[in-house]
């Protein structure tokens, strides 16, 4: 298809640049946007290059991913004069008219209208602004947008399900992203099959509230019966699980990962607090108990594998012998990093309303203290698997510290394989000798 034209200017439109903030499920339905934009003819290029058209794909789960957004639109706006600012995502469906607003932003869409993207670019532009944006908690399907291309991962990132009722006290998710909707059964295979005729080793498999997949589907279905019939069929050579809530590990799930050929051991799990007096106000559905018990367990039955965290600090009230809980509950378990947050106030939420503030200084100090505990977690899990073989996909860019050819093992561990001819999307069998921080250097291992 010929470039489109821009009604008022007279110039083409051929060029379309497309920044992505937050979660996985954002960065796949990126992915898709730029396929079909590439499908009508126009040209994808990086975010830092001049555009007709700049697409922000906006986070609103912090303040600070509100205001990374803004920043990318003022940059967009600056190094683009004259082009089409629009603006997508979770912050576009939390705040549309505070985003229209801005200086230069020409467009606003939903989260569900994502996928009419690629058609609203290429018609001719309008003389006011844009503002498209639904009833995202009446949608009751998940939206078909999907991609077949990662061209900067070796990765396939399938999302699978999207929305959350769960209405955790902190979270805007579940009035930006609507219900759990789920991609039927037979399309998800379909596409996981797909994926891997494109060339795609792993594929990742990735949701708002993951666990939920297939509760909303007729006949009802699981989670667990998805992945073990993927691995039963062995649709791909490596199937990896992103985040999940604690509560909705099932034994059957444990047992399934530790008995697959294809299903990577690595799962990384929403902790958020180590009291159960802030769990409880965060509606958090479990107690530390509970999830101590579920670490030892998954460590017992699946050898080597990788449990990471979410952590939030700060959560208001949390005091200082509250978050001293939490940093003894994450030093005594065996996990393989942290993610940590410092809680930030979210329009809307119960949490938002809420006395007993932490102030920023002590959230930034109980955040340090959790980011230093992660990176001694993430050194001694790397530690663990010196000598002893792993399987390294390996990823398209080289170490900038070694120069080494890099990627993950099965069980997340980032790998520098030292050798010459290593090509990236392969995946070989190495023996590390080095831990440097949380990255292991490896030779390769015969046969």
């Amino acid at each position: 298809m010929a470039s489109q034209t821009d009604r008022e200017s007279g110039e083409k439109i051929s060029t379309v640049s497309i920044a992505t903030l937050g979660c996985k499920v954002n960065q796949c339905e990126s992915a898709a946007i730029a396929q079909k934009l590439a499908v009508q003819g126009l040209t994808v290029v990086p975010f830092n290059e001049n555009a007709d058209v700049c697409i922000i794909n906006t986070c609103t789960v912090t303040a600070k991913t509100d205001y990374q957004s803004r920043q990318l639109i003022s940059r967009a706006v600056r190094k683009n004069p004259g082009a089409r600012i629009l603006v997508t995502g979770c912050y576009a469906q939390r705040a549309p008219q505070e985003l229209a607003s801005l200086p230069g932003v020409t467009h606003v869409i939903g989260n569900t209208e994502k996928e009419l993207i690629a058609d609203i670019i290429i018609q001719p532009e309008e003389n006011q602004k844009t503002i498209i944006t639904g009833n995202i908690r009446g949608e009751k399907k998940i939206s078909p947008l999907g991609a077949s291309a990662f061209p900067e991962h070796t990765r396939a990132f399938l999302k699978i399900q999207d929305g959350c009722d769960s209405f955790c006290s902190y979270c805007i998710i579940p009035y930006t992203r609507g219900s759990s909707r789920s991609l039927p059964l037979e399309e998800t295979l379909s596409r996981i099959a797909s994926l891997a005729a494109n060339g795609y080793r792993e594929i990742v498999l990735t949701g708002i509230h993951l666990g939920l997949w297939g509760r909303d589907l007729s006949p009802k279905t699981s989670l667990t019966a998805l992945v073990e019939e993927i691995s039963k069929k062995r649709l791909v050579e490596r199937l990896r699980i992103s985040s999940l809530e604690p509560h909705e590990l099932t034994g059957e799930m444990i047992t399934l990962i530790g008995d697959s050929a294809i299903v990577c051991p690595h799962l990384h799990l929403s902790l958020q607090s180590g009291n159960d007096r802030i769990l409880g106000l965060m509606r958090r559905n479990y107690q530390t108990a509970f999830f101590r018990e579920l670490v030892r367990k998954l460590c017992d039955s699946i050898p080597g594998i990788a449990v990471g965290i979410d952590v939030i600090v700060g959560f208001p009230g949390e005091t200082e012998a509250e978050f001293a809980e939490t940093l003894a509950l994450i030093e005594e378990l065996t996990l393989a990093y942290l993610h940590v947050f410092p809680f930030s106030s979210r329009p809307g939420t119960s949490a938002a309303k809420m006395e007993g503030a932490v102030s920023e200084p002590e959230k930034k100090r109980r955040v340090q203290l959790l980011r230093e505990a992660g990176a001694k977690k993430r050194h001694a899990f790397a530690c663990r698997f010196i000598g002893k073989p792993l399987h390294i996909l390996i990823e398209g860019r080289k170490g900038k510290k070694t120069g080494f050819a890099t990627g993950f093992s099965e069980n997340y561990i980032p790998v520098a394989v030292r050798g010459e001819g290593i090509t990236a999307n392969s995946i070989v069998k190495v023996i590390a000798d080095t831990a440097d921080g949380e990255m292991l250097l490896a030779d390769l291992m015969e046969g």
